[in-house]
């Protein structure tokens, strides 16, 4: 619906526009987020794609220039003459349907549609409250205070780590709790995922729960002290030529004078310059077991499909996977072919299974991860997941199942 119509957290005219963090977190093939991307450049998926066209060095992180990766995807959409574009916000979903019809409007969907798509599931929505870090300039961090490094690597890596000791972290956990939030409306129950928790919510927790989150000092050595940090803050490049850097972790709901405060607390930030504050916005998802097949179509209308973040996962590959799997399976059935049902050695068929299970009564939000996968002690079973993983989609590919020609 842009640009006639913005969600709060949206600026651009573009597509593929991301809001919060801008790293589709690890590529690596011993990791479930690594084996889906792996899954995903396999089927030819779009946005892994521009990931890697866009991508910032940031250790094993997918890390992607914002401003690149929106420009590549809506380059690529905009060119595709099978493709047509429309800008007009929907408020009702059709009665009737003669061809498939994808529902992939996000997590911050608007207001009329999605009263259109709970009445249509008849069920009613959930939600749940996504904040959004601050974003600092380069040149207004104190380079005395903060070292270059990756956890774990000997070389300097890719993000700035500012450490803190343990008189800094107590001074910085007592302004983080006294600081003002911002305060949800009376008919808002905030219903936060666990793994994207406001920082001041995770402070209220317990004093040490920060340094066991994300201001966790394990796998780094400050060159300075040659010892490990009490706590440290990691920051993570935003763009190519690194004049903003993301606070890792720090999604807040704190007021922007109370941001202020708080972060300048932080030694190498004390003077720090805030090209984008932290905020938070409203998620909203659909209870999806017993709602969708795990072919992503609606078990009421098996044309009807959903699509991303709206179907219950989690995060921007998860995300893209679910849409690509959408994608897929809309085409194969409007050339009447049978749609197909990612196998659970699968990290596709993982997350499909996840979000359609009748057995899951209700769901959280769930990012791609090992325990997903139908394999006991999976971290020692690692190998064989990959090729399981490798096998499956490779069957899929060549037995004919998949057109990677379709738009």
């Amino acid at each position: 619906m842009k640009p006639k119509k913005f969600t709060p957290a949206h600026k651009s005219n573009n597509l593929a526009e991301l809001v919060c963090s801008n790293s589709l977190k690890s590529t690596s093939p011993e990791k479930a987020s690594g084996i889906l991307k792996l899954e995903m450049l396999e089927l030819d998926s779009l946005i892994i794609k521009a990931a890697h066209k866009s991508q910032l060095p940031a250790g094993g992180a997918l890390a992607v220039d914002r401003e690149q990766f929106s420009n590549y995807i809506t380059n690529e959409i905009k060119s595709n003459p099978l493709i047509e574009i429309i800008n007009d916000e929907i408020l009702l979903l059709p009665e009737e349907l003669n061809s498939p019809l994808i529902i992939a409007t996000g997590p911050l969907t608007s207001s009329g549609l999605s009263k259109s798509i709970e009445d249509f599931i008849g069920k009613e929505n959930l939600s749940f409250y996504d904040s959004i870090s601050p974003i600092i300039s380069y040149e207004s961090l104190d380079d005395a205070h903060f070292f270059r490094a990756s956890r774990y690597e000997e070389s300097e890596g890719d993000y700035i780590n500012c450490p803190l000791n343990e008189e800094e972290y107590a001074l910085f956990h007592k302004t983080l709790i006294e600081s003002e939030k911002i305060e949800f409306h009376n008919f808002e129950k905030p219903n936060y995922f666990e793994g994207c928790l406001p920082i001041e919510v995770m402070a209220e927790r317990g004093v040490d729960t920060l340094r066991f989150g994300p201001m966790k000092p394990v796998g780094l050595i400050d060159p300075k002290t040659g010892n490990r940090p009490y706590s440290v803050v990691q920051l993570r490049k935003e763009n190519s030529h690194e004049s903003m850097w993301n606070i890792v972790g720090f999604q807040t709901k704190m007021k922007i004078k109370d941001q202020k405060e708080v972060l300048s607390k932080i030694p190498a930030l004390k003077n720090a310059e805030f090209l984008r504050f932290g905020s938070i916005h409203r998620n909203t998802y659909i209870n999806s077991p017993g709602v969708i097949s795990n072919t992503l179509q609606s078990n009421k209308n098996p044309l009807l499909f959903f699509a991303g973040q709206i179907t219950g996962v989690e995060g921007y590959s998860e995300s893209s996977a679910m849409g690509l799997v959408a994608g897929i399976n809309s085409s194969r059935i409007f050339k009447n072919k049978e749609p197909i049902i990612f196998p659970i050695k699968s990290a596709l068929g993982c997350l499909t299974k996840y979000i359609s299970d009748p057995s899951n009564k209700k769901i959280q939000p769930m990012n791609i991860n090992l325990g997903l996968f139908d394999v006991k002690k999976p971290k020692k079973n690692i190998e064989m997941i990959k090729e399981s993983s490798r096998q499956c989609i490779l069957e899929i590919k060549n037995t004919n199942q998949i057109e990677l020609d379709l738009v």
